[in-house]
């Protein structure tokens, strides 16, 4: 692999970074801020969230639809450009409705990234490094995590609540600088396009082996991480009478751990297997969840490390299962309809645990409810083939030693 393909592959973990990292999970971190600003109720707070989620879950099926008629990278770059521009309707937004629309375009923008970058990102390796490849979009999120984590806790000490904003301004203007650079350096050749199948692509999910405990793992995922994502600032801050900068801190540490988690989970796939992995992942995630409650803040920053790691483990390892046992032409659909499931948990998670903390006037059950999830998440685990199907002979066409990213699509050779 050339130095080439390396920098093609940190174009579209920084992309990751954008879409996600920026788009999707920079709320958690300001809405503390933002809500003080507004003054919004935290129902109103998780409606934001709940309008990122909701366009998450209309991307996807976007995504399904538009991968039978365009090629994975043409999605990831309009994805691309999506995200940005609900970055910069955020930096600028005079009020919720504003601000609820560039939560929107963030969301959708984040699908059309997500769905497509893996393939396009590991295509270049041999088969046994693609889940290095796939870790390393996770590490980019996660870097765009820290970022926004540190970044935002600047600005609130810089310009208190009301300079909420300024976080956007900054992630715009780096949003615009990564997207140019993608689109210039990212090639992704794609000589066949996704059958056409049913809406959401339920028709190639099914032919993925072991696609029922999957998708379910997929949505438990997708409620309950959201719920801390989403809260845990506010439960540090409101619950447990931190400052506005130590918890800050203990994003930042989340977001440190993920840098980390990817590799390292991708490794783990490798030495124990999917089943184990995915099973730990979830015990750990109920465990440290439960032990953050209290608020003590040594446990609860070191917790926070490895919630961080879990949180890329678990995306990352399912991702990996579907590039591994997904055919070329059921990938882009067969994915989206499972990020559709992911996506509907998303959509209801922010809401169900805003409701929740005005209720109870706690943040503390909205925390429990997560935990409870993960114990869901175990049984899909070990619902699993106690073997993942084994990925097919890869013939690449043309061979790897072109530059940049190798085609995404293959001749299959059975066993």
């Amino acid at each position: 692999m050339t130095a080439r393909t390396w920098i093609a592959v940190a174009f579209a973990a920084a992309s990751a970074g954008v879409a996600q990292g920026f788009g999707r999970f920079t709320l958690g971190v300001v809405l503390p801020a933002m809500r003080n600003d507004l003054g919004l109720s935290n129902t109103v707070a998780g409606s934001l969230a709940t309008a990122n989620v909701t366009a998450y879950l209309v991307g996807t099926l976007a995504v399904a639809i538009a991968s039978s008629r365009i090629t994975l990278l043409t999605i990831m770059r309009i994805g691309l450009l999506i995200a940005v521009g609900g970055q910069v309707l955020c930096a600028f937004a005079p009020g919720v409705i504003v601000l609820a629309l560039g939560m929107f375009c963030s969301g959708f923008g984040g699908a059309w990234v997500w769905i497509p970058t893996p393939v396009v990102a590991s295509a270049a390796f041999p088969p046994e490094k693609r889940g290095t490849a796939i870790g390393l979009l996770s590490s980019g999120m996660a870097l765009s995590i820290v970022f926004t984590s540190q970044l935002a806790g600047w600005v609130r000490r810089i310009w208190g609540d009301e300079g909420w904003r300024n976080v956007y301004v900054v992630q715009a203007v780096l949003g615009l600088l990564i997207a140019a650079g993608t689109i210039a350096v990212v090639r992704h050749a794609q000589e066949q396009l996704s059958d056409k199948g049913s809406i959401g692509g339920f028709d190639a999910l099914r032919r993925v082996p072991g696609w029922k405990p999957v998708t379910a793992m997929y949505t438990t995922f997708g409620f309950m991480y959201l719920l801390v994502l989403a809260f845990m600032s506010s439960r540090l801050e409101d619950d447990n009478g931190w400052s506005a900068s130590t918890a800050s801190l203990s994003f930042t540490l989340i977001g440190l751990g993920m840098v980390v988690g990817g590799p390292i989970i991708a490794k783990s796939v490798a030495l124990f297997g999917t089943r184990a992995t995915l099973a730990t992942a979830f015990s750990l995630w109920s465990t440290l969840v439960i032990l953050i409650l209290p608020g003590w803040v040594v446990p609860t920053l070191a917790s926070s490390v490895v919630i961080g790691m879990i949180f890329a483990s678990i995306p990352v390892t399912l991702t990996m299962y579907f590039v591994q046992n997904a055919s070329p032409e059921d990938y882009g659909p067969g994915f989206s309809a499972a990020t559709l499931a992911f996506g509907v948990a998303q959509m209801i998670s922010p809401q169900i645990g805003g409701a929740l903390a005005d209720w109870t006037s706690t943040f503390l059950w909205v925390l429990i409810l997560s935990a409870g999830c993960a114990l869901l998440g175990i049984l899909g685990a070990l619902g699993l083939p106690k073997r993942s199907a084994t990925p097919p002979t890869i013939v690449l066409e043309p061979p790897t030693t072109q530059p940049l990213v190798a085609p995404s699509v293959f001749t299959v050779k059975p066993h």
